[in-house]
């Protein structure tokens, strides 16, 4: 099940309602350009529709620029736009029934705040998961934090890509150097910031400087 060739490195997750006057194709699109290597979309409290039409514009410009679109949740619009794969919560549909439907050949990510979700999530066929709270979050209201020390400990113990999540910007991100993890999931401190392109781009040297 292994999804070992995805760069997982700079992980952008959409929020549309932190944008600065840009659509979210352009903003998504500036932050590939700084180095954005996997975009997630995620679209709370909008319609099937909504998120469907959202998700059809979206694919365009990840396809142009070949970066895999993970759909938050919504299975039936990954489906849908066949987007490259999902990314699971601990409270959405499991990851096994998920890989049933999808297929082997699909990205499935899952959501892990402690050791034992993220060793189940990885035995039940997840190709990455997605480890967080770290540093506190303005865009979700339901997240559990994670010490820097136990997200180390999961990227130890596990044989798929961790991905940190969580509050992550250019001021903090360069604390998780050393942690053995695949890569960092960012939204507002890309997405708020004034120069998509520059915040992303700061990232990526950030991310480049742990090798």
């Amino acid at each position: 099940m292994s999804h070992y060739k995805t760069d997982y490195s700079l992980y952008l997750v959409t929020d549309s309602t932190m944008l600065r006057g840009v659509s979210l194709e352009e903003a998504v699109e500036q932050a590939i350009l700084g180095g954005v290597t996997i975009v997630q979309l995620r679209k709370k409290n909008s319609t099937s529709l909504q998120f469907y039409k959202t998700a059809v514009k979206l694919k365009e410009v990840t396809d142009r620029h070949k970066i895999p679109l993970i759909i938050n949740d919504r299975l039936d619009v990954a489906l849908c736009v066949d987007a490259a794969g999902v990314h699971l919560g601990q409270k959405d549909l499991p990851c096994k029934a998920v890989r049933r439907i999808l297929g082997k050949d699909k990205i499935i990510g899952v959501s892990a705040a402690t050791i034992e979700e993220a060793i189940k999530a990885q035995e039940d066929g997840a190709d990455y998961i997605g480890a967080g709270a770290l540093f506190g979050t303005n865009t979700k209201t339901d997240t559990r934090s994670l010490s820097i020390d136990r997200l180390k400990e999961i990227a130890g113990k596990l044989n798929i890509p961790v991905v940190a999540i969580g509050g992550i910007n250019s001021e903090n991100a360069v604390l998780l150097k050393g942690t053995g993890i695949g890569g960092i999931a960012v939204a507002s401190g890309i997405l708020a910031q004034r120069d998509v392109y520059s915040a992303a781009f700061s990232l990526r040297q950030i991310i480049n400087s742990f090798a």
